[in-house]
């Protein structure tokens, strides 16, 4: 679990968006999309798979005018596969990021959100559709941590 999503979950008062990122024939680079087309919405809490072109949703994502951004991409963060962190943007610079057409740290410049990003370490970014089992899992932990706070709070 990531304590620091959880504080993130429980602001009532605060509406966040998730933006899934990655590349699904890649194996473990599609973990983003895996995780933000599982995300049952509700009315602070919004989801948009992206999948690698995060500049064309610029204008969708500032539209819904959320209080946070939350980017779930794969990133390799030198950890072992399964491994997820939150961080904020300024965080990200050691790290690289497997398919995108314009730096996560560039895109945040479009946005009034306070962005972070949800990075999980990937095993295997070589081209198939299979998320391996350790991203799987933790992806899937992700998953229930977001989905359980709506019933925590009742929308």
């Amino acid at each position: 679990m990531l304590p620091q999503l959880g504080e993130i979950l429980s602001g009532k008062d605060r509406k966040i968006v998730f933006a899934g990122i990655g590349n699904v024939l890649k194996k473990d680079d599609g973990v983003g999309v895996y995780i933000s087309s599982r995300i049952r919405e509700r009315e602070n809490l919004k989801a948009l798979t992206v999948e690698v072109s995060i500049e064309n949703y610029i204008g969708k994502i500032n539209s819904l005018n959320p209080d946070i951004l939350i980017l779930i991409d794969c990133v390799d963060m030198n950890c072992p596969p399964g491994t997820s962190r939150l961080m904020r943007i300024d965080e990200i610079r050691d790290f690289t990021f497997n398919t995108h057409n314009i730096s996560l740290k560039r895109i945040t410049e479009f946005f009034t959100a306070e962005v972070f990003i949800l990075g999980i370490q990937p095993l295997n970014v070589d081209f198939g559709e299979k998320i391996s089992y350790l991203v799987a899992t933790e992806a899937n932990k992700i998953i229930e941590q977001i989905n359980k706070e709506e019933v925590s709070h009742g929308s």
